[in-house]
């Protein structure tokens, strides 16, 4: 249908064209003239139009890219026409020559757009009257989109749109008013009743976009969001996927820039293994790996219900990588050696750790020893046997000047990676960062039940402060540090500014359409082995910088391969210790480390060989 109209319109043009040219009264000489040649200028037209895909698009959604390839096609097709015309020596009006294709264009483009509008016009009378009014803050690109996309929305009904910019004050957008600045939100609210508001602005600063969710909060109407930047960039969503205002959106992390040529080249199709997939951070490094088309994934983890819920989402990601999902416990080397000797990995990325610092500090403190340092020394000695080119350890803030056995532990996990770096064997990576919103053992989720059940909101100390990231962003620069890395350093990510926990359950509370009154927050006490403060560099430490604005080097204290096999021989000696003689002991490996309970004394069944292996270690550095 839609190229017999075109044929049709091509006709009409040119035959208007004369009507025109001679005031609607043609001569005989032309008259005959003209019914001449159009078949074969019908012909021509009908050809250049199908060579240029005007045929592809649905005249419903007819856009200005349609109507630049139909006046692309038409002016084309009308250069043909003279060509053949004056090569043919047949004499038409040289005014016809240009008005049959501004004729042409107003038809076929004016057709389109007629349509367009009546389809929408129709759909827009068949939408429900009872749609929700929103305001939508922001009147730059992404609020036009939303906006538009809205207009066929069964559910929100845009009635205004608030902006800071005065010069936009009293105009339209797709027949919506901009009715003045985000402060007058409060007022435009009460007069249009509406008890939402939908913030369009996503590559604001953070500062701007807590702003707004402040003055909806003040305005007692609910926050909604379109999509980040990044994932609009991406092409995962559309701007009318609105949803609720997250901790993302207030924390301020500026989007992470990643080397994807490099990484593209290095990961793409090699095999990878990730120990502890199955959790928060090895899923989402998973997800990232995914995007440079590994041959293969090997997902390793403990926890079968953890690897069976990656197992039902990763490959959905992916048509080009093929996976491995691998039961198993990394301290098992038999079974490591199995996987790695089998699948031959490029790179192990390992994830797997015990990280909650209360569980980890009293009846479990022996087993955060034995997974996150003996885990970490098989997978490392396997990794070397079997030839991986690199291994990448996941750490953590709280390894730093560590206060509890969790951090100390995988300080000492880094220890043993680095103390097995030799210049022509596995190059060792060890990447250190804070905590991840929405991760396992995050405070987050407990917030939220929290206030779900009506309160009290519990924090442990009014001053606690932590550092935060994403979890998307977390992996990148895990990536992005294993690709830089050459071998033995402790890579720092820039965590930015520490957030209060206080400030975190208020915006929290705010975002779940409570205001501050409404739920208590209640302190509780430090739990054990918790810090008020984590740091991202010892004392003792200081950091290089690297071509990445997000990554830092830190130079650190290193151990030598005696080090490590005094401490393998301490951990492997087979006889569990109570917690307190576990951190009696830790202070002696891990200098840096104070506990907040610290043993009196020495209790008779503690490993004193091991402790003088150490001793005799350290007295010769």
């Amino acid at each position: 249908m839609a190229a017999a109209h075109d044929v049709v319109a091509a006709g009409a043009a040119w035959y208007v064209a004369f009507l025109l040219r001679f005031n609607f009264e043609i001569p005989a000489g032309y008259s005959g003239m003209i019914w001449r040649h159009m078949p074969w200028i019908m012909a021509v037209q009908a050809s250049v139009f199908w060579y240029f895909g005007l045929y592809r698009g649905i005249w419903r959604y007819a856009s200005l890219p349609d109507l630049r390839r139909l006046f692309l096609a038409v002016v084309v097709a009308a250069a043909v026409i003279a060509s053949v015309l004056f090569m043919s020596r047949i004499p038409a009006p040289r005014s016809v020559l240009i008005l049959d294709p501004l004729l042409l264009v107003l038809f076929m483009g004016g057709s389109r757009f007629a349509y367009r509008v009546h389809k929408e016009r129709r759909i827009s009378g068949l939408l429900p009257a009872t749609r929700e009014p929103v305001l939508v803050l922001g009147a730059g690109k992404a609020g036009a989109s939303l906006i538009a996309e809205l207009a066929h929305s069964r559910e929100w009904r845009v009635v205004g749109i608030l902006d800071d910019d005065r010069l936009k004050r009293g105009r339209q957008i797709h027949g919506v008013s901009i009715l003045g600045a985000l402060d007058e939100l409060a007022d435009w609210c009460d007069e249009l009743s509406v008890t939402k508001a939908i913030i369009a602005f996503p590559s604001a600063s953070h500062q701007v976009r807590r702003r707004a969710v402040e003055l909806c909060a003040g305005a007692q109407v609910q926050a909604m969001t379109v999509p980040s930047y990044d994932d609009l960039m991406s092409g995962k969503v559309v701007v009318s996927q609105i949803r609720h205002v997250e901790l993302d959106d207030l924390l301020g992390r500026d989007p992470v820039t990643l080397d994807s040529g490099r990484l593209s080249e290095w990961i793409g199709g090699r095999v990878v293994m990730v120990t502890g997939a199955g959790g928060s951070i090895g899923s989402e490094i998973c997800r990232q790996l995914l995007r440079f088309k590994p041959s293969l994934l090997v997902a390793l983890d403990l926890g079968e219900h953890a690897l069976y819920q990656v197992e039902q989402q990763l490959p959905t990601l992916s048509q080009a990588t093929r996976f491995v999902w691998a039961i198993g416990d990394v301290k098992n080397c038999g079974r490591m050696d199995e996987l790695i000797a089998l699948y031959r990995p490029s790179v192990v990325f390992h994830a797997a750790a015990y990280k909650h610092v209360p569980l980890m500090e009293d009846e479990n403190a022996w087993e955060a020893l034995a997974n996150n340092v003996v885990g970490t020394r098989v997978l490392s000695e396997c990794a070397i046997r079997h030839d991986v080119e690199k291994f990448v350890l996941v750490s953590t803030d709280k390894a730093v000047n560590p206060t509890n056995v969790m951090g100390a532990s995988k300080r000492l996990a880094e220890l043993v990676c680095q103390s097995m770096q030799t210049p022509h064997s596995t190059r060792f990576v060890i990447v250190r960062f804070g905590n991840v919103l929405g991760s396992a053992g995050s405070v987050v989720p407990k917030f939220r039940a929290q206030i779900a059940s009506g309160g009290p909101v519990t924090v442990t100390h009014p001053e606690i402060r932590r550092f935060f990231m994403s979890i998307a962003e977390a992996a990148q620069l895990v990536l992005q540090a294993s690709l830089m890395g050459r071998g033995g350093e402790v890579f720092v990510l820039d965590m930015g500014e520490p957030v209060k926990i206080t400030d975190l359950a208020r915006d929290l509370i705010r975002l779940s359409g409570f205001a501050e009154d409404d739920i208590e927050i209640r302190y509780t006490g430090l739990r054990p082995g918790e810090k008020l403060y984590e740091e991202l560099l010892a004392t003792d430490e200081n950091s290089l910088a690297t071509p990445h604005p997000k990554l830092r080097i830190a130079k650190v204290r290193r151990e030598d391969q005696a080090w490590a096999d005094a401490l393998a021989d301490w951990l492997g000696n087979g006889t569990p210790l109570r917690a307190a003689e576990v951190r009696r002991e830790l202070t002696r490996w891990v200098p840096e480390y104070e506990p907040q309970n610290p043993a009196d004394e020495e209790p008779a069944g503690s490993d004193r060989g091991a402790v003088d292996a150490l001793r005799s270690v350290a007295s010769r550095r």
